[in-house]
Formats: structure tokens, C-alpha cells, sequence
């Protein structure tokens, strides 16, 4: 149980699009809580954004109107729409599971919330100016 594979990732200019997928393998959990990270060199992984079992979802002010998380429970895939892509999203793209589903904060799923069981290997987003 709980293995993640990521994909999608690659070489873009600003005002680009680009699609992740996360495929999860081994009997993932319907009841759990997704999300994708990001991370660059020298800096702390931070949320972008979060989906609930229920399909709730919660994003970054930082990507919000521009990034868009869905999954496809049939192909236990979870994606992330990225449009409008600018230079500052550049980094290394995780996806995370959480059998236990999201944790809530004020009704939404959290995005300060980092201990997901789950982690894939990443895959590698860079966006020219």
C-alpha cells in the first residue's frame, strides 16, 4: 500500500501550462486526503494544494486561480492543472497521501498539515522568464 508515482514535470515559459499526475498504487484509500508540495533548494516543502476524500479542496494564495488539484478515483490518479505558470513556480512537485483524510481547519482541508504517510519521489517543474 501506498505507493507514489509522479509525472508531468518539465521545461516551460512563463505563461505556460503544464499537467502533473500522481498515480497511487497498491490499494490506495478512497477515504484519503492528497495534496501537492513543492520544494526548492534551500527552502522548506510548502503545500500548494489539498483535496479531501469528499473532493473539498484548498490552495496556496500564491497559486490560487491559476492551479487546479483533481482526482480520478477509478484510475487512483491525482492530478494538478497548472496554467499561467510563472518563473516563482519552479521547484521539485511531490504528491502526498494521507489515508486518514484531510486534516480541517476552519471547515477546509489544511495546508500546514505535512505529516502524510505517503510521499512520491518528485518530478522537476521549471519555468522560464
Amino acid at each position: 500500500q501506498g505507493q507514489l508515482a509522479e509525472s508531468g514535470g518539465g521545461s516551460v515559459q512563463a505563461g505556460g501550462s503544464l499537467r502533473l499526475a500522481c498515480v497511487a498504487s497498491g490499494n490506495p484509500s478512497r477515504g484519503s486526503c492528497m495534496a501537492w508540495f513543492r520544494q526548492t533548494p534551500g527552502n522548506e516543502r510548502e503545500a500548494v494544494a489539498v483535496i479531501d476524500s469528499d473532493g473539498s479542496t484548498n490552495y496556496a494564495d500564491s497559486v490560487k486561480g491559476r492551479f487546479t488539484i483533481s482526482k480520478d478515483n477509478a484510475k487512483n490518479t491525482l492530478y494538478l492543472e497548472m496554467d499561467a505558470l510563472k518563473p516563482e513556480d519552479s521547484a521539485m512537485y511531490y504528491c502526498a497521501d494521507d489515508p486518514w483524510g484531510c486534516t480541517l481547519i476552519s471547515g477546509s482541508p489544511s495546508l500546514v498539515y505535512r505529516d502524510y504517510k505517503y510521499w512520491g519521489q518528485g518530478t522537476q517543474v521549471t519555468v522560464s522568464s
